[in-house]
């Protein structure tokens, strides 16, 4: 396989945002993007992927397409994996770890598909196979045609690389950027989330405004993959067109350990200068001095049985609270109950798409600036 100036770059989206995420690859100047199922593709030469880890914020993951043909059985599969140019793509010397699925094909076992495809790799190219290894390549079957991809991301594109401390039932840093970005947000206003837990909102904010790359502190994958330029990626890695900004993003959280994480987090990121975090509970929040801007919260949803009276007080009172002192701001609310919504009384525009939120539908629900 050529080193090809036109692959099939595939940025696996969180389902429900597939919409924000195509926004944002047009916004970055990705070749032919397009929304298709699970994500948005796009095209592009080896740096163009390099490009989409490190600059990209809602991306969960960054697939490249490696080929496809056509097998009906094993020996088939066998035959054709056996061709493929895996020394274009992979090394020696580094662990592969195989993944494969199989749906509407005449080969329905996944696991034997897997295992032909981990033999060839070890026997024409000499890779060790592991089930601990970075470097994944995945097998797809579909109505008898296998798809080859690698995953030049490694570990999933929300873990930034400098984030430390996680609160409970976190907002995952994609997500949270996507949430930011359908409710207007571009890094010109300030942000509030007086519901922070470990930060994510107002970090990502305070990254945005600052034209920070989330990818910046992190290890990739595709560093391991044959043909990689050193050299070429951290001249691309010192390309960050950090903006200067004055602005300030608040959070606060009535848990004292939470805003604690929070100032780590923003520190860790580098983003400390331009965000603060307070202990204080929501009856407290007030609007920091300066223009009106955008109020983010992830309340609790409450899973239990008795959970949903305590939580309907809870935004009640946050929504009491917005529209007596937050005359001019907007607000997004992420929930997965409609009625918790509804309880906050604020002017709601129809709400967002459903998102999957690791098992938990959830929506985003919007409002224009408060009176």
């Amino acid at each position: 396989m050529e080193q090809t100036s036109d692959l099939e770059i595939f940025l696996v989206a969180t389902p429900g945002l597939e919409a924000p995420l195509h926004a944002e690859t047009v916004e970055k100047g990705f070749a032919a993007a397009k929304i298709v199922p699970g994500g948005v593709s796009c095209r592009g030469d080896w740096t163009e992927v390099w490009r989409a880890n490190l600059c990209l914020r809602g991306a969960n993951k960054v697939l490249v397409r490696l080929g496809s043909f056509p097998a009906v059985h094993l020996a088939q599969l066998d035959k054709r994996a056996r061709k493929f140019p895996w020394s274009d793509i992979l090394r020696p010397d580094i662990p592969v770890k195989v993944e494969a699925t199989s749906r509407k094909s005449r080969i329905y076992h996944a696991g034997a598909a897997r295992q032909r495809i981990e033999r060839a790799i070890s026997e024409t190219l000499g890779a060790p196979i592991s089930s601990d290894a970075g470097l994944r390549v995945l097998l797809r079957i579909e109505k008898d045609i296998c798809t080859l991809s690698v995953d030049t991301s490694g570990e999933p594109l929300h873990k930034r690389g400098h984030k430390p401390a996680v609160a409970k039932a976190p907002m995952r840093e994609t997500m949270a950027a996507m949430f930011l970005r359908e409710c207007g947000f571009d890094g010109s206003e300030p942000v509030l989330d007086p519901m922070c837990g470990s930060g994510t909102f107002v970090i990502e904010a305070a990254e945005i405004a600052l034209g920070l790359n989330p990818g910046r502190s992190r290890h990739f994958a595709f560093e391991d993959l044959h043909g990689f330029d050193s050299k070429a990626w951290t001249a691309m890695q010192q390309t960050d067109a950090r903006s200067e900004t004055d602005m300030v993003f608040h959070g606060s959280d009535r848990n004292a350990g939470a805003a604690d994480a929070a100032t780590t987090n923003a520190d860790r990121a580098g983003v400390a200068a331009h965000t603060r975090f307070q202990c204080k509970s929501v009856s407290d929040i007030k609007p920091p001095a300066g223009p009106a801007g955008l109020v983010i919260v992830n309340p609790p949803y409450g899973a239990r049985i008795g959970d949903e009276k305590r939580l309907r007080s809870l935004y009640g009172s946050l929504g009491k609270v917005l529209i007596s002192r937050f005359s001019g701001w907007r607000v997004g609310i992420v929930t997965s109950n409609q009625s918790l919504a509804r309880s906050t009384r604020l002017p709601m525009l129809a709400p967002g798409p459903v998102v999957d939120h690791g098992g938990t539908k959830i929506r985003l629900y919007r409002t224009d600036p408060l009176p």
